[in-house]
């Protein structure tokens, strides 16, 4: 059976990865910063198939060699593991370096060291692909935004945008400059909203994406409600999307990963349908703002399932986020 290793297996993303992968009877290590965290994990999972190693710096050389050298069975690499702050002190330092080298160390290892591995999995984002420069662009699958490094430097917002295109890029620049031995494909997901893969992680302050919806449960009359539009998806879409990229040939593949656009205030708009004994304040219900424009039919097409909608992914969120909040 496939072994799977999986980077920042802690993640939101991540752990939805792991938990369908192992549904589905794979075999997966996954990259922890610490044993405490690995342990945990291995108590959520509760799988025989489920080990971990640790890897506290994915940005240092070598950071992954001496786990593909110690797990030859491994044949595919889901690289999820990536900063994700809009704020960082030094957005270089912080953000844009740690990505940049984190994807080079694990190309490098899986070229020195993976000989066994047929497929190369990159979680990116839909920044690397929509251009925050040029407002009215579509975003598709063959498109990048137009941030330069020089420019993010001291930016934390185009940091991140710059983050996620250079550590794409270096990976699509790899496979095509060396004579590698395994298929590459990236998963680009916009917002990601839906449950956390366990119920107890649905506590307290959550993951950027998902504290942006839950964090209106508790909004109070006069607090502001954002009605900027950008795209979001289902992070069981993602996790699925992730394995059928394990099963399937989605060789030289982008995967543009949104169902469809979302607000603050239309989540809001939802919550309150959904929820109404929360009694929130409606925000500022007839204000409307663009949709960010994208074009991902070639995605759809490929995968060919239904993408989970906006108020059935706010819905489940908030449902598991409110039950936990109680206990």
């Amino acid at each position: 059976m496939t072994t799977i290793f999986i980077s920042g297996a802690t993640g939101y993303v991540a752990q939805h990865i792991i938990k369908l992968s192992l549904s589905k009877g794979y075999f997966v290590i996954g990259s922890v910063r610490s044993a405490a965290k690995g342990e945990r994990l291995r108590q959520l999972f509760n799988s025989e198939k489920f080990t971990y190693e640790i890897a506290e710096k994915l940005e240092n050389p070598g950071a992954f060699n001496q786990v593909l050298q110690k797990h030859p069975e491994i044949s595919v690499f889901i690289h999820t593991a990536s900063p994700v702050t809009m704020n960082a002190k030094d957005p270089e330092k912080d953000t844009m370096i740690p990505a940049l080298e984190g994807s080079k160390n694990a190309l490098n290892a899986i070229y020195e060291f993976g000989h066994n591995i047929k497929k190369v999995i990159l979680t990116s984002s839909y920044v690397a692909l929509s251009d925050l420069l040029t407002p009215g662009r579509t975003a598709t699958e063959s498109t990048w935004n137009s941030v330069t490094w020089e420019m993010a430097k001291a930016d934390g917002r185009l940091a991140y945008h710059a983050s996620k295109k250079y550590a794409e890029k270096v990976a699509w620049d790899f496979v095509k400059d060396k004579n590698v031995g395994f298929e590459f494909t990236s998963i680009n997901p916009a917002y990601v909203f839906g449950p956390q893969a366990f119920d107890e992680d649905a506590k307290g302050t959550l993951n950027l994406s998902a504290e942006m919806i839950c964090s209106l449960t508790r909004l109070k009359e006069g607090d502001e409600v954002a009605t900027k539009r950008r795209p979001f998806i289902d992070v069981r879409d993602v996790a699925k999307a992730h394995v059928l990229a394990v099963e399937r040939d989605f060789a030289g593949k982008r995967l543009l990963m949104a169902e469809s656009n979302f607000s603050q205030q239309l989540a809001l708009n939802i919550i309150r349908k959904q929820f109404s004994h929360l009694n929130l304040p409606p925000g500022n219900p007839d204000a409307d703002g663009k949709d960010d424009l994208f074009d991902n039919s070639k995605t759809r097409q490929l995968l060919g399932f239904e993408f989970i909608d906006l108020e059935t992914s706010i819905r489940d969120m908030v449902t598991q986020y409110l039950k936990n909040e109680q206990l």
